[in-house]
């Protein structure tokens, strides 16, 4: 096997020692690819002592710290699956994670000490660590490495993450591919393909990651950039502000938001947004959520064509990806798949014609498994076609084959039997100047089943009142037909959204449906 393709840290620890691997954009933290090498191998034979085999798990609560990365390189050369843990989640909630991923040893920040001691509480599991400091009751995984060399465990072999969805309606499921225990840590993978010939990431790229490490797309994305050798920043909150400063700051090439964050950015101030500089950025990439039309206008505007899009899954049952050209010519589309073919369906299973409505299907991919449980693997596939799969989706597509997003399935709207996709009334509430965010749901009403009602949390400075409220109403309804309008809309000083950009519709919707027979809550 050549260098060429061979890609790992390791390699950059040879080629380019001293380069940064990791800068903590706020502390300022460096980490080179030499000490990155040499605190993964340490950290590697610290797992193999405490007797951790290869397919066994380690489920890890971590901030966005370097501690991070040194962990997640430990557990791949290792052999082992890692679990990153939401810090957002309560102590039984991250309980079902570590049990149901069969995790064997459980490893914290010292920032989240009082879910981590909860954690351990109501958990048995062999081993408990802390890093970036104490937790009572835990060791120090950073003093326990230290007891162990710098060389390679002779036994390496290709670890994998377990990704577990974000829990936005229902229960977590895990995601765990099954792993070749003889596979080399340095092979090379579709996801370092795609992040090297459509993501244009290169030994030379400065990557900024501005989100949670614990959610899939960054991880993935930060460690094949470093298994590439680009540097990568990592910011430890996102802030709109911070954000470009980063870039300013660290002449950054390329990087990945979600929509909240366009939107965030462009409700800065005129004068604060544009007094930095943002001519370093090459290619910047967006995910997770639909964009609505009018704010990937105002970015192409600000930033020029440099913005792609892909729509994907933790799944990874398809992929599809659009660049700022094409997406000029279908405008709200996700692109044309690279991976898999997509299939538009109807309740019943049959594939609707272009230009109709219905769940997403992916067929020449492999459904997903989800882990220790057979009933929501099967649910995921089609009930004609065991080879075609779904996270549930809804879009169409058009007659050039590329694919828009309408909804979550478990979103829509059901109001006098016609079908309502929230997403069309928020991308709109959105982009008014006294929303900071919105969420658009369905609440019980006598006679239709269902009303669409939109709740708001204001700008800053912006007081909610029944005049705001028929404001907005009214701006929706000048823009979008009145059915899929809000008929009326709360207020609420800050929506439930995860720090990856997902509203966690569910938490809201419960409030309205809690006296009420509900097919959502069924």
């Amino acid at each position: 096997m050549t260098d060429d393709h061979r890609f790992h840290p390791y390699i950059h620890a040879e080629r380019t020692p001293d380069k940064p691997a990791i800068i903590m954009n706020g502390s300022g933290e460096t980490v080179s690819y030499r000490q990155l090498e040499n605190a993964s191998n340490q950290g590697a034979h610290l797992l193999r002592h405490l007797g951790l085999q290869k397919g066994d798990t380690i489920a890890l609560l971590i901030d966005n710290t370097p501690r991070f990365f040194e962990l997640a390189w430990a557990a791949q050369r290792s052999g082992l699956y890692y679990t990153f843990i939401s810090t957002g989640l309560t102590a039984p909630e991250a309980k079902y994670i570590v049990e149901n991923s069969d995790a064997k040893m459980f490893i914290a920040s010292a920032k989240r000490s009082s879910t981590a001691s909860a954690i351990r509480d109501i958990t048995d599991l062999d081993g408990y660590f802390s890093v970036d400091g104490a937790i009572e009751g835990f060791v120090s995984f950073e003093t326990a490495r230290g007891h162990h060399p710098t060389t390679r465990i002779p036994d390496e072999s290709l670890g994998l993450d377990i990704p577990y969805s974000s829990g936005t309606t229902g229960r977590p499921k895990g995601i765990r591919a099954e792993l070749d225990r003889d596979f080399p840590i340095d092979t090379d993978s579709k996801f370092r393909q795609i992040a090297t010939h459509f993501g244009g990431i290169t030994s030379d790229t400065v990557y900024l990651s501005p989100a949670p490490l614990y959610h899939t797309a960054p991880l993935r994305w930060c460690m094949a950039a470093l298994s590439i050798g680009a540097t990568v920043i990592i910011m430890e909150k996102f802030d709109a502000e911070q954000f470009l400063l980063a870039v300013e700051t660290h002449e950054v090439t390329n990087t990945q938001v979600v929509p909240t964050m366009f939107v965030q950015l462009l409700k800065l101030p005129p004068d604060v947004r544009l007094v930095y500089s943002t001519s370093s950025l090459k290619r910047v990439l967006h995910a997770a959520a639909p964009c609505p039309i009018q704010i990937k206008e105002q970015m192409l505007d600000w930033w020029g064509p440099i913005i792609h899009e892909y729509y994907s899954s933790s799944e990874g049952y398809g992929l599809t990806w659009i660049n700022s050209e094409d997406w000029l010519t279908h405008k709200g589309s996700v692109g044309k798949s690279l991976h898999g073919t997509p299939h538009i369906c109807g309740d019943d299973g049959t594939e609707l014609p272009v230009g109709e409505v219905g769940t997403i299907y992916y067929s020449g991919t492999r459904p997903p498994t989800y882990y220790k449980d057979p009933k929501k693997s099967a649910a995921a596939c089609h009930p004609n076609h065991s080879d075609w799969s779904t996270v549930g989706d809804v879009g169409r597509l058009d007659d050039d084959g590329f694919l828009y997003l309408t909804d979550r399935k478990a979103f829509t709207i059901i109001s006098g039997g016609v079908n309502i996709y929230p997403q069309e009334a928020e991308d709109i509430l959105i982009t008014h100047p006294k929303v900071a965010d919105v969420a658009v749901i369905g609440v019980p009403n006598d006679t239709f089943g269902e009303e669409v009602k939109g709740v708001v949390q204001p700008m800053p400075g912006i007081r909610p009142s029944a005049e705001l409220s028929l404001e907005l109403i009214e701006y929706c309804q000048s823009k979008l037909a009145r059915v899929k309008c809000p008929r009326s809309i709360d207020f609420d000083p800050e929506l439930p959204r995860h720090q990856t950009g997902k509203l966690y519709k569910k938490l809201i919707r419960d409030k309205y449906w809690q006296d009420a027979k509900s097919r959502i809550l069924a």
